[in-house]
């Protein structure tokens, strides 16, 4: 489990293909302090650390992964952002992740507002995901409030810190980002579903 408040950012300097499968070589600051099968954060993604070499920890994403995020998308260089699993005992500062990526969705505006930047995004309405304003989402990992909510769409709120310290700096109109909704909300969609 995790709670979406980004430990820090990692660069991808190697992928390697096997079958259909991913390897992801990523180096980060919290590198040498992984274990092998510690689970890790990326950009929202659950993954099982199954190497480590200095500050380089591997990853490996399967069919089933690359199909429902957009990690396929990464390439040599770009940025993830890192979180480690939450402690027993320590503070939820964010919500309940569970690092289980239910689809992608596609940014389609970025507009700097009076000391923030509002992000909308829309996702593909068919899978029944829904958001709720001042609900939370996850975005790239990233524990965030909904401010406008809409049928297939949503916008967040981005403070200069969140924007500094995660790559939501890198993300642009056009830009693919994984996406987990709220596990409550989930749950009360499907009860609904199976009631009517």
């Amino acid at each position: 489990m995790f709670t979406g408040i980004i430990e820090t950012l990692g660069r991808v300097t190697k992928i390697a293909h096997e079958q259909s499968n991913i390897h992801y070589f990523v180096e980060s600051p919290i590198g040498s302090a992984l274990k092998i099968d510690q689970s890790v954060s990326h950009n929202g993604v659950c993954l099982t650390v199954v190497g480590i070499e200095g500050d380089v920890h591997q990853v490996t994403a399967i069919k089933e992964t690359l199909e429902k995020s957009a990690l396929g998308l990464l390439k040599e260089g770009d940025q993830v952002n890192l979180e480690r699993c939450t402690q027993i005992g320590g503070r939820l500062d964010g919500h309940i992740v569970q690092g289980h990526v239910d689809q992608t969705a596609i940014c389609v505006a970025v507009e700097p507002q009076d000391g923030s930047t509002l992000f909308t995004f829309e996702y593909d309405p068919e899978k029944q995901n829904v958001t709720v304003e001042k609900g939370s989402i996850t975005v790239n990992g990233i524990s965030l409030t909904v401010v406008n909510s809409g049928k297939n769409s949503f916008s967040v709120a981005i403070i200069p810190y969140t924007l500094e310290h995660t790559n939501l700096n890198q993300v642009e109109v056009g830009s693919t980002v994984n996406l987990e909704f709220d596990i409550i909300g989930k749950y009360v969609s499907k009860l609904l579903a199976l009631r009517s």
